[in-house]
């Protein structure tokens, strides 16, 4: 296709959306079908809606002190109160408010750094395993650079350069873990490039930039799904990690890792200061792990395949065309139809 293409109407980008918009919606259906990923999905939900809406039904101040209440045990227990329903810290600051609180750093820095670490990584890896020859080995051997050094080395080295803010902690979070994306595109960019589909645009005389963002980014997309959501959960726990030792959001903003840091040294006599941020955590990396195992068996064809029973399409019957969860090139679809004949899927003509 050669000379400037032609912008879509209105009408022609709506029936362009259409069947993605089908493809979206029958992916949740199929995600909430699995009872695992909808209670992750459910919890993570909540987690968010929790984190941006405590205010409005639990006004307490996480920084707010009160010395008299300091060491307050949870509502449950004797000397407990209704005022303090987790109890109170060293110096009297609601546990309940700073859990609330501090589930808004970590939920931030998860997915910004996750959004950063794809947006470098999806770029640098399509440039990678398109282009291939000198930009592909230039781009991974700064990426094995990367990998060759400790992350969490590498991450505190940076951050006690640039100091410790959350912009800082989302920088370098996302700038560290931009290797992995990349890899995973350029593995994935490597074998489509060569599929049937690619090699026809090209021959029409379709740009590079138009065959990259068209043809190959939408194929590329699912798994990069499924890994930035797990991604999220390593993200969270890495600042936990920082906080804890002091290198993560500076004080006095709760988060998860300073609270465990701060109360790690009273966990004799005040159990609650440790196991309920750790128990926030743990549920909260659960629900993300949940979510994001459902969207590996929704997004991926070959575990649609394994998990209902059916035998992947055989390419070596004469008679048989592609799979049906292929297209054909043989690439594989992003969802399958459920309900495949046997016999590899395909059906004689009468």
């Amino acid at each position: 296709m050669n000379g400037k293409e032609a912008a879509l109407s209105p009408q022609e980008l709506l029936e362009e959306l259409t069947p993605r918009l089908r493809l979206f919606w029958a992916t949740v259906r199929d995600v909430a079908r699995r009872k695992s990923a909808l209670l992750g999905g459910v919890m993570l939900l909540l987690t968010i809606l929790t984190s941006l809406a405590f205010p409005l039904f639990y006004p307490a101040d996480p920084l707010a002190q009160d010395l008299s209440a300091r060491f307050t045990p949870p509502a449950w227990e004797q000397k407990g109160s209704l005022t303090h329903p987790l109890g109170a810290d060293n110096l009297g600051r609601d546990v309940l408010a700073r859990i609330l609180y501090g589930s808004r750093v970590s939920l931030l820095v998860g997915f910004s750094a996750v959004l950063l670490a794809e947006g470098f990584g999806i770029v640098l890896g399509l440039l990678s395993g398109f282009y291939g020859g000198k930009v592909d080995n230039l781009i991974m051997r700064v990426a094995d650079i990367f990998m060759a050094y400790p992350f969490m080395l590498l991450t505190i080295s940076v951050i006690a350069v640039l100091g410790s803010s959350i912009l800082n902690l989302i920088l370098v979070l996302g700038i560290s873990d931009w290797t992995t994306y990349a890899r995973t595109v350029r593995g994935s960019v490597l074998s489509i490039k060569e599929k049937e589909f690619v090699m026809a645009a090209r021959a029409a005389g379709t740009r590079n930039l138009r065959i990259i963002t068209r043809h190959i980014l939408p194929n590329v997309i699912s798994p990069l799904v499924v890994l930035g959501t797990l991604r999220v959960a390593n993200i969270i726990i890495w600042e936990s990690g920082l906080s804890f030792l002091g290198m993560g959001v500076p004080p006095p903003m709760p988060t998860w890792g300073r609270m465990l840091a701060e109360g790690r040294v009273y966990i004799t006599e005040a159990w609650w200061l440790v196991t309920l941020p750790g128990l926030a955590i743990m549920l909260t990396i659960l629900s993300i792990n949940l979510l994001g195992d459902g969207l590996r068996d929704a997004l991926d064809p070959r575990l649609r395949n394994i998990r209902s029973g059916a035998e992947p399409a055989s390419h070596s019957d004469p008679g048989c065309g592609p799979g049906r969860g292929e297209d054909s090139g043989g690439h594989p679809r992003s969802r399958i139809s459920e309900g495949r004949p046997s016999g590899g899927g395909c059906r004689k003509r009468g």
